[in-house]
């Protein structure tokens, strides 16, 4: 606005007004408007800050895991022949031993019949064949040539193989008929019947009748990474990382539910898959209710140890286009200084950091997304909750009221 304008807008009662006014302006000059003080600028943002200590902090790492049932066993037969029963119900829990299928056991039946006519006709020889020799034994040089006495104990020898082979027969036999009971060699679930009665099935074929689980306890194959495990070890060799007395396993299933029971280290893996480098980790866990199925996908914790480290929380910290964790903290000048970050990992709502801070420095938790390094800032001291949220800050203290 000219100041023409600005003398025409103004309510003059008479000429000399606006000579005077006029004058004033002219002394008004460009030196004298810089001197005057900046009313428009911003104050300094408001942060909440917390101080950060050195704390023992268990160190877990999360990783992806598959069910792999305990026992799982594809059940076949052991004999030829025709399906007369199907004992089994499906889904209903099974011991060992349990019978399953019951197949046609005529001809084994028979089988068993003959062997056992042919054991009691080697059992009535032999006593025979025995006093033969004994005779001949006793009247050798008399009546009883060196020759035959020698084919007397031949003689002997062929009936006692002959009783022993019989016997042989006999106890295969039986165990051919016990074969016509198919059971369950485990303590399981079974599956539903691929036969039905009336089919003819053979011995040791290559599809199976039913397939028997046992699901209490169970395997769980947790996956990991090579990188990982150097970067663990490394840890525990440079004494950063405490372990525990044993690992200690527990899971999420795939609802985010928390699964009951802690898990035990079965083995470790001995070998990296070429084409993920990746090994796997067995874990085993009870499964009284059989929540947990074969195949089912679950997200493991396993506690490791503990660490001498910081915890950030996940809200101040963010990482930039390179992947590295960065953060703000209090300069001695109450401006915000940015910090490279250097994390193992996390736990709950925090990054678990060894470098990039120091005992006692005062971490700024938020209003990051408009902060820049230097810039001024105003601290009030915060704390967090369970969730890792800000709370809200006191006010901070005023002056003497207006």
């Amino acid at each position: 606005m000219s100041l023409i304008s600005l003398t025409r807008s103004l309510p003059f009662r008479s000429p000399l007004d606006c000579l005077a006014v006029l004058a004033a302006l002219v002394w008004l000059t460009p030196a004298a408007l810089a001197q005057e003080p900046a009313t428009g600028a911003a104050p300094p943002m408001q942060v909440g800050v917390i101080e950060m200590q050195r704390q023992e902090v268990p160190r877990t790492v999360t990783l992806p895991g598959r069910a792999v049932a305990f026992e799982d066993v594809e059940i076949r037969p052991r004999v030829d022949g025709v399906v007369e029963e199907v004992v089994y119900k499906p889904g209903r829990p099974l011991k060992v031993g349990d019978p399953l299928y019951r197949i046609d056991d005529a001809a084994y039946r028979a089988e068993v019949a003959a062997d056992a006519a042919d054991l009691a006709k080697a059992e009535a020889n032999l006593p025979v064949v025995q006093s033969a020799y004994e005779r001949a034994l006793k009247l050798e040089g008399n009546n009883y040539s060196a020759a035959q006495v020698d084919a007397a104990r031949a003689e002997l020898e062929e009936a006692k193989a002959t009783l022993d082979a019989a016997q042989a027969a006999l106890d295969y036999s039986r165990t051919q008929l016990s074969w016509t009971t198919i059971r369950s060699p485990i303590e399981g679930v079974p599956d539903i019947s691929a036969v039905s009665v009336g089919d003819l099935v053979t011995a040791a074929q290559g599809d199976a009748l039913t397939t028997v689980t046992r699901l209490d306890p169970i395997y769980v194959d947790m996956i990991e990474t090579s990188a990982r495990i150097l970067s663990i070890r490394r840890q525990i060799e440079a004494g950063t990382l405490k372990m525990n007395d044993r690992l200690r396993a527990r899971l999420v299933l795939e609802t985010g539910q928390s699964y009951e029971g802690e898990g035990q280290l079965v083995t470790p893996g001995t070998s990296v898959a070429t084409s993920t480098g990746t090994m796997s980790v067995r874990f085993r866990f009870d499964n009284p209710r059989r929540l947990i199925l074969p195949g089912m996908f679950v997200r493991g914790e396993v506690t490791l140890g503990s660490v001498d480290a910081f915890l950030v929380p996940q809200r101040a910290a963010q990482r930039d286009s390179s992947g590295k964790l960065n953060a703000f903290v209090l300069a001695a000048d109450d401006t915000a200084k940015k910090t490279a970050l250097t994390e193992i990992g996390s736990t709950g709502n925090s990054w678990i950091v060894e470098d990039g801070i120091a005992p006692g420095d005062k971490l700024i938790v938020d209003g990051l997304k408009s902060m820049s390094d230097g810039q001024k800032v105003r601290p009030v001291t915060a704390t967090l909750d369970e969730n890792g949220l800000v709370q809200d800050a006191a006010p901070a203290s005023s002056g003497a009221e207006d």
